[in-house]
Parts: C-alpha cells; sequence; structure tokens
C-alpha cells in the first residue's frame, strides 16, 4: 500500500493551516505568509544598492517608500519616511500624489496604510510573509465567538472593545462596529480613559501585556481587576462570574520579540552593566515592566535616548535592529547602548523584507508591473476607519 493509499484510508487531510504554513496556500485575511510570487535577485548581487536606487528614481514622485523602526539597515537606508505604524500610516495618506506606497514593516501595518490612503493609490507589502504573530492570534472567527461568550454573559452591551494598533483589518472593523477604538503603545492610557467613559468594562485586543500594564500602571487598577480570555479554551477558560466582575477583558496575545523579556533579563543587564538604566516597550511583561526604569513606547524610547546626558547607560528592551541602530547613532555622544538580553532577538518576520525584496519590488513597479497589492475590503475597511477615527478624536 502507497503513503498516499494509507492516507486516503485513515482519512488524513492537510489541514488549510498546515498548506498555509507550507507555502501551498494563501490567506490573505492572515498574518502568516505565503511564497514570494517574483523571481528575486540574488542576495550577493554587488549591485544591489545601485538597482534599488535607480528603480527608485525611475519611480520618481510615484513612489513613497515606509520603514518601520524595525526594520534591517539595508532597508532602511531607501526610506523615505521612518516611524512606527500609525505614524507611518499617517505619512502615507498625507502624500495623495504617490501612486504607490512601499511598506517596509508587515501586512496589518500596510492594511492600516490601504485604509488611510485614497482609492487611487496602491500599497505595496514587499514580502507577502511578512506578518505578525501577536496580530495572528486574534482572528475575526474567535473574536466574534469572544462577543458571543460576553453576550451570554450579560455584560456584551457594557464592555467597550480597544484593539492596538498591530491587529488584523478584520479585528479592527470589529472594534469600529461595536463602538470600540484603535490604541497605539503611545496613547493606550488615553484610549482607555476614553472606553471607561463609554462603558463599564473593556475588551482589549490584542495584546495582554499593553493592556495589563496601561490598566495597572496607567490607571491604578489592580491585577485582580483583569482576567485573560483564551480563545482557546471554552468560554475563553473564564466563568460567567469572572467575566461579569472584571475590569480588563484581556485577550491573550503577546509580541514573541517583546515577551522574551523576562526579570531575570533586568537583574541580569545591572550586574553586568553598573549603573545601567532600563528603558523597556509597554509589550514587555508586567514583571519586566515593574522592574524597569523607564517604560514607554518605540517613539519614547527614542526620545529618552535623544535627550539622555552623556556618559549614561541604556539597556533597551525592544528590537534589536532598533537597538542596534541606536547604539551606533549615539556611541559619538558616549551613550552606552546594550540590547536588554543576552539572546538575540530580531523580529522574524519583519526581517522578511530585505534588500533583495525591496530591489524586486521596486524594480517591478518601474516597470509598471503590480505586485503584493494589500487591499481590504470596503466594508471592513469603513468599520475599521471609524475605530481609527475615534483614536484620532481621542482627547
Amino acid at each position: 500500500m502507497t503513503t498516499a493509499q494509507a492516507r486516503q484510508d485513515l482519512a488524513v487531510q492537510p489541514t488549510p493551516l498546515a498548506l498555509l504554513l507550507l507555502g501551498r496556500e494563501a490567506d490573505t485575511r492572515s498574518e502568516r505568509g505565503v511564497e514570494c510570487p517574483g523571481d528575486l535577485p540574488s542576495p550577493s548581487d554587488p549591485d544591489l544598492v545601485a538597482r534599488a536606487r535607480a528603480a527608485k528614481e525611475k519611480l520618481g514622485e510615484k513612489v513613497f517608500v515606509l520603514g518601520h523602526h524595525y526594520q534591517r539597515d539595508e532597508v532602511i537606508q531607501f526610506a523615505d519616511v521612518t516611524g512606527d505604524s500609525f505614524k507611518l500610516a499617517r505619512d502615507a495618506a498625507a502624500r495623495p500624489g504617490a501612486e504607490y506606497i512601499v511598506f517596509c514593516g508587515v501586512h496589518f501595518m500596510a492594511e492600516s496604510a490601504d485604509i488611510l490612503t485614497g482609492d487611487d493609490q496602491k500599497v505595496v507589502l514587499p514580502d507577502l510573509a511578512a506578518g505578525c504573530s501577536m496580530a495572528d492570534m486574534a482572528t475575526a472567527e474567535q473574536v466574534a465567538e469572544c462577543w458571543d461568550v460576553l453576550t451570554d454573559a450579560g455584560i456584551a452591551e457594557r464592555v467597550v472593545p480597544v484593539s492596538y494598533m498591530n491587529s488584523s483589518a478584520d479585528i479592527k472593523a470589529f472594534t469600529g462596529k461595536h463602538g470600540g477604538t484603535i490604541c497605539t503603545s503611545s496613547n493606550a492610557e488615553r484610549a482607555l480613559n476614553w472606553a471607561f467613559e463609554q462603558g463599564e468594562q473593556v475588551l482589549f485586543l490584542p495584546d495582554q501585556h499593553l493592556g495589563r500594564n496601561t490598566a495597572v500602571r496607567d490607571l491604578g487598577l489592580s491585577l485582580e481587576d483583569c482576567v485573560l480570555y483564551n480563545p482557546h479554551k471554552p468560554n475563553g477558560g473564564l466563568t460567567a462570574e469572572e467575566l461579569r466582575n472584571a475590569k480588563m477583558i484581556l485577550w491573550r496575545g503577546h509580541c514573541s520579540v517583546h515577551g522574551r523579556f523576562s526579570l531575570d533579563s533586568v537583574n541580569d543587564v545591572r550586574e553586568r552593566v553598573p549603573g545601567v538604566n532600563v528603558l523597556v516597550h509597554p509589550e514587555c511583561k508586567h514583571e519586566v515592566v515593574s522592574a524597569a526604569d523607564y517604560v514607554g513606547s518605540t517613539e519614547y524610547i527614542i526620545k529618552m535616548l535623544e535627550e539622555a546626558p552623556s556618559g549614561s547607560k541604556w539597556a533597551i528592551g525592544t528590537e534589536l535592529n532598533l537597538v542596534q541602530r541606536l547604539a551606533n547613532r549615539f556611541a559619538a555622544d558616549d551613550k552606552e547602548i546594550v540590547f536588554l538580553d543576552k539572546t538575540v532577538c530580531f523580529c522574524s518576520t519583519m526581517n522578511r523584507i530585505d534588500l533583495p525584496h525591496l530591489v524586486w519590488t521596486l524594480e517591478s513597479l518601474a516597470e509598471g508591473k503590480e505586485i503584493n497589492r494589500i487591499q481590504v475590503e470596503r466594508e471592513t475597511a469603513d468599520f475599521a476607519q471609524l475605530a481609527l477615527e475615534r483614536m484620532l478624536a481621542l482627547p
């Protein structure tokens, strides 16, 4: 009996997720990647920089390249602007004359750019496999089921959803449809204050750590006020009473990069670097944030280091590409900047966008070939934009 016959006899079929991870299927609603459809230039091609520069010059004002802070230096050098995800999406919206928005980031960021830019603008992601594991931890189906659980518990009418920018367009649309708002790591406190003015409880998606840290550190809630909803367990692993008594219903999601930092990381760096200031992103675990000296968004981290005195020492808990870039930038100012953990920790999906992908993208566009366009379905985009507009209107 052949393997194929045995599989047929056992009624074993590859699941959609298995096919997706093998690169044999595509899910445009997922952050999980697919195979690149183009023929990439070799990474060893010595002319890659010149080719990228030539293609970008040929496109001229037709192209606007966005570079997220966590991108490789080889990619960042071609960005017209750099920043966090929402800043870049707004920068794209402020350039209506650009026909192509090349977003060197991840899938949910390109979706946000498509939502905020004009219908005649085309948002392009150089590698469709550049996704976000955190965003994938909350699917539209899971969140709809969660809302059914909240409805059965009799609390849905008093729950306001607040979704982190690091979420899919589907989740942003759910948030807009149910009266909620989007937040960034910079304005999460304002978003939660607004939400508690609208209702009695908050469903925070998809990053449990940002939600917990903001609620406890900034709003003064207790850890007991927060419960963790696990979409892989019946009723989220919570009783109706636990749901009714909670102030913050946190989704069981996290950032694979920031989640790696531990209390041991903080204690170890304090021993290795006497007098060090520990500065971490609020996507880190609560015990890490509690042990740090300073906590803030990517933009906050950059600003703190810009204003830091010469001779100061800093251990940074965020993505390694950015930390290395900041260490090089401020070395001449005698600011010692080290990575919080001993383990190398790049954002693996963000790093999928490399120079060969960028060259292929720019050259394809310069030749009139439209590739890897990210488009959000109209109804989804409308509800997602409603949630984003509520964020922009926050006091």
